[in-house]
């Protein structure tokens, strides 16, 4: 039964994904946490904050992870295909479609509108991980790691997962003293 969860949840989850892993992880995130309550949206942020941290796609690491946790190795192996299948077998098709119809008003305002609905999701999802941070290591604290990391990326320009490491030194480092 486990295995068939894994792989109908991240299915769809998956398949539902337009626009790749960021897109995507609000969809893991309501099969893992709120329909099979594999962990608690807590679990889910820190799992997903180390798996940014890691080189490769993130969907694949979220599902490798929550794969191996809930069935071993097999487990591992079916989370990922089903992560993986939907996006090899989407782009093989779609490529297909749109480079058909590229000059289509319908396709070009299926992908243009489609946007919005992306960003919406991609919000929800940090509002609720900002209530994990808010939760776990207070307002002022929160507020001001993402002060520092917004402007570490969009002003000084500095990479994404350097970001990342310096806040996992930062919350090694620092952030012991005030807990």
């Amino acid at each position: 039964m486990i295995f068939w969860e894994l792989f109908s949840g991240f299915f769809i989850a998956n398949i539902l994904g337009y626009g790749g892993g960021p897109a995507s992880i609000p969809l893991m995130q309501q099969q893992v946490v709120d329909h099979y309550g594999w962990m608690t949206n807590a679990q889910f942020v820190d799992m997903l904050a180390v798996a940014n941290a890691l080189p490769g796609p993130i969907a694949t690491k979220v599902a490798a992870f929550t794969g191996f946790q809930q069935a071993g190795w097999l487990g591992l192996i079916i989370a990922t295909i089903a992560t993986v299948a939907p996006s090899a077998i989407a782009i093989i098709i779609l490529l297909k479609v749109l480079s058909h119809f590229k000059q289509s008003s319908v396709v070009k305002g299926m992908t243009l509108l489609v946007q919005p609905v992306i960003a919406v999701m991609m919000i929800t999802l940090t509002w609720e991980f900002s209530q994990v941070s808010f939760d776990s290591i207070g307002y002022v604290q929160s507020l001001l790691i993402a002060l520092v990391a917004l402007l570490a990326i969009i002003k000084w320009k500095v990479h994404p997962a350097l970001v990342i490491v310096l806040a996992f030194i930062y919350g090694g480092v620092v952030m012991p003293h005030f807990i």
